[in-house]
């Protein structure tokens, strides 16, 4: 596809499923009239589940991509590569003003070394997240992307002093809020109940069955994907035995990702999904996990994402980790740190039952109008070009 007629000024990448969420208000946004900017969308297919990008990009109403690049899946050298060859014709043939680039995936950090090297200005949304932890590939995607940005846009007030520290000039840091509440607030009502969710799915997954379960008690939430809780077998069987045991309290609805599947079945531990009250699902879209999200009582994940989302519906979380780039969901919201210990997680989870756990408070700007914000600065940005 050709665009010598129709260059757009910004460049919008997405990548992988968490960007998902975050695009869409930025697309919605940055397409408003109000804001004198046009926007084109490009999608590198690393996240290759052809049907869970088109369930997305239906539900959070994303136009579709007008490039796809088709990358797929391969270690992180050889997707991060395969991006950076197929995205520098891109930008050769469009010339955008600027490329905008989200989260901390290996497309953020891939198109984001593209285009500072062909100097065209890189823009990045949730900049500044830092868990200390460069074990994490995503937190040297956050580095490195920021290091290289032109405007970056913050979710929260911790973000600025770490990008400072780091040498960034706080001329380039605007504190936006966060557009994945954005997303959460604008589809809250249309959130799938949790009930439909489990009559279309329970039972296919292994685990309990019943296609009506039991939730008159209320029910927990649990996501498991991160690497250093799935890949090391030892690691990931203390976690599915201490889960077993919390759900003989609480039934637990466990979507199980696609890697934490292959994981499981690797270290032949499947029997511990089956022996356990858990409600396995597939990976659900994102107005099925919404709705299921919104009702729990209390959610166990190692996701950076659902922290801020547990956060803003005011859902207590235990998080399965042993940090967070996300601190102000432990400091001011409803997110309690608690690693893969199982002795912490199970008097982590009684407290929680027992008490309703933390009940927190939205941070400041979690308020749906980011990306208008994030809008409004690119736009007066541009305007500094001419």
């Amino acid at each position: 596809m050709t665009f010598s007629n129709r260059p757009p000024q910004i460049l919008c990448v997405v990548g992988a499923r968490p960007n998902f969420m975050k695009i869409a208000p930025i697309m919605r946004a940055l397409n408003n009239p109000t804001f004198g900017l046009e926007a084109c969308l490009l999608h590198t297919g690393q996240h290759y589940d052809v049907a869970m990008k088109k369930s997305f990009f239906d539900q959070l109403q994303i136009p579709e991509p007008d490039i796809d690049l088709g990358v797929g899946s391969g270690t992180h050298a050889e997707q991060t590569a395969e991006i950076m060859k197929r995205f520098e014709p891109v930008l050769d043939d469009i010339k955008p003003t600027a490329v905008l680039v989200v989260g901390d995936v290996n497309s953020t950090i891939a198109c984001a070394l593209v285009a500072v090297k062909k100097n065209i200005p890189v823009i990045h949304v949730e900049a500044g997240l830092r868990s200390g932890d460069r074990a994490m590939p995503e937190e040297i995607n956050r580095v490195l992307t920021d290091q290289i940005s032109d405007i970056l846009f913050t979710t929260e007030k911790t973000a600025e002093p770490n990008l400072v520290r780091e040498g960034i000039a706080p001329e380039r840091i605007h504190f936006s809020g966060n557009v994945m509440i954005d997303t959460l607030l604008y589809n809250l009502d249309r959130a799938t109940p949790a009930e439909q969710t489990l009559a279309t799915f329970c039972g296919t997954q292994g685990g309990a069955t019943s296609s009506s379960p039991d939730l008159s008690k209320g029910y927990g939430l649990v996501t498991l994907h991160r690497p250093s809780n799935v890949d090391d077998p030892i690691v990931l069987e203390r976690l599915l035995t201490v889960l077993g045991k919390v759900s003989r309290d609480l039934p637990l609805i466990f979507p199980i990702h696609p890697r934490t599947k292959g994981k499981i079945a690797e270290a032949g531990l499947e029997s511990l999904i089956a022996d356990a009250n858990f409600y396995c699902l597939p990976p659900l879209g994102y107005l099925e996990m919404l709705g299921v999200m919104k009702d729990a009582r209390l959610v166990l994940t190692d996701s950076g994402g659902i922290q801020e989302e547990t956060t803003a519906l005011g859902v207590p979380c235990i998080t399965l980790r042993e940090n967070t780039e996300r601190p102000i969901t432990v400091e001011q919201g409803t997110n309690t740190i608690v690693g893969s210990d199982p002795e912490k997680i199970l008097a982590c989870v009684a407290d929680t039952i027992r008490s309703g756990g933390k009940s927190g408070m939205v941070p400041d700007l979690w308020d749906g109008k980011a990306a208008e914000r994030i809008a409004q600065t690119i736009s007066d940005w541009v305007k500094t070009l001419s």
